[in-house]
């Protein structure tokens, strides 16, 4: 083990879209002293691995070498962390480096509890069960959807904060309209396990994805939950949280979607909301400013911000934490504000998509103007396609609006 000891003005922990776009954004201003600790080789937009699972898009295609995204003139510390110590102002990583920083923005991403639910871990490992949340899993998922022909699909969702709220039903809507073109789709059974009393939060939304539930026939649960799965039986456990009564079913293809929380070394630090299981790192809601540690910002998927954790959130919140955390810098007051904006591009089929954008309030926020972005429409599936993953790797990551 190293004893090394490094010091620098910023340092960003996580080097995903929050912390290369924090990073770039402080370049842009003309920030030197950056230091972004990241131990990945490659960086991936991992909102194209629902339509990897869907067939609709190649695992090549998500990923590039994070060397490539890493800002100029910013140091990368290619090291994992593993503790912090917001009162010493330090961190220490893998190797037994110890780093100290004069502000902290922390944006480790979210980890996947694979061991939550009994038989999780071991159903993705078999033939018959997959998870678009795992690099290494989501094209199976689609060898799964192409080699079904008859049989019961069940597609789960956890209850509790998770990114991207949508990928769970958008995989069974693409995976639908696959065997509804393949004219297999009256011999599979699809079931949708959803937590939460309502297709979606906001009326406009659900109403339209209940549409398209009932056009392809989809059997959902609503207010249930994945509670176990026999991977060797090939059964899968619901329950109904509003009845308690559980429901058992057999199943020829699963995708599943585990709970999440913050990374161990959040959950066990002092930055976590205390009282909190998943560990999420407190901060204003508004600022992105730690709780107590005020030389501290978060942003993404490991803050405890009430948003839905999508890229489109960073996107927003990104600008605030650099606004901020140089006022702190120069002793200003803090006047940048996040308001809770996040979007969840929803495909509804293979080549159809409607675009859910809301805030703190819960209300649609639409940023297209003249487009009915409730509805599911071809256009909007050139922008999930096509035109986010540009905007990713081109304006967003490079730190420009």
């Amino acid at each position: 083990m190293a004893s090394n000891t490094a010091h620098h003005g910023i340092v960003i922990l996580g080097g995903g879209s929050a912390g290369i776009s924090v990073a770039s954004r402080l370049r842009r201003k003309g920030v030197k002293d950056v230091c972004v600790v990241d131990p990945a080789v490659t960086h991936y937009y991992q909102p194209l691995w629902t339509l990897v699972g869907g067939g609709r898009a190649s695992m090549d295609e998500s990923g590039r070498p994070q060397a490539s995204v890493m800002p100029r003139g910013v140091t990368w510390l290619r090291s994992a962390a593993e503790e912090i110590d917001p009162v010493q102002r330090q961190i220490t990583v893998d190797d037994g480096t110890t780093i100290g920083y004069d502000r902290l923005v922390v944006c480790p991403g979210i980890q996947t509890d694979w061991d939550a639910i009994p038989g999780v871990a071991d159903a993705v490992s078999t033939p018959f069960a997959s998870s678009n949340y795992a690099r290494e899993l989501a094209p199976k998922t689609w060898e799964l959807i192409r080699n079904l022909r008859s049989g019961t699909a069940v597609f789960t969702m956890p209850a509790g904060p998770m990114k991207c709220a949508g990928a769970p039903q958008k995989i069974a809507y693409l995976a639908a309209d696959y065997w509804r073109k393949q004219g297999l789709l009256d011999d599979i059974r699809i079931v949708l396990v959803l937590p939460t009393p309502a297709m979606f939060g906001i009326k406009a939304f659900s109403e339209e994805l209940d549409r398209v539930a009932k056009d392809y026939g989809i059997e959902v649960h609503l207010s249930s939950e994945l509670a176990e799965v026999d991977p060797d039986g090939r059964e899968v456990s619901i329950i109904d949280t509003t009845t308690k009564t559980t429901d058992t079913i057999k199943y020829d293809l699963l995708h599943v979607v585990a709970p999440q929380s913050a990374p161990d070394f959040i959950k066990k630090s002092p930055l976590a909301l205390p009282d909190n299981p998943a560990g999420w790192v407190d901060v204003d809601k508004h600022t992105l400013q730690h709780n107590r540690f005020p030389d501290i910002f978060a942003l993404g998927d490991a803050g405890s911000t009430p948003n839905s954790k999508t890229g489109a959130a960073v996107r927003k919140q990104a600008p605030v934490v650099v606004d901020n955390l140089l006022a702190t810098v120069s002793g200003r007051p803090l006047t940048a504000a996040y308001n809770g904006y996040g979007s969840c591009p929803l495909t509804t089929s293979r080549n159809t998509m409607l675009l859910a954008e809301f805030d703190y309030s819960a209300q649609h926020t639409p940023s297209i103007p003249l487009i009915d972005t409730t509805k599911s429409r071809r256009d909007m599936w050139y922008l999930k396609r096509y035109g986010l993953p540009f905007l990713y790797w081109n304006l967003m990551l490079k730190g420009r609006a």
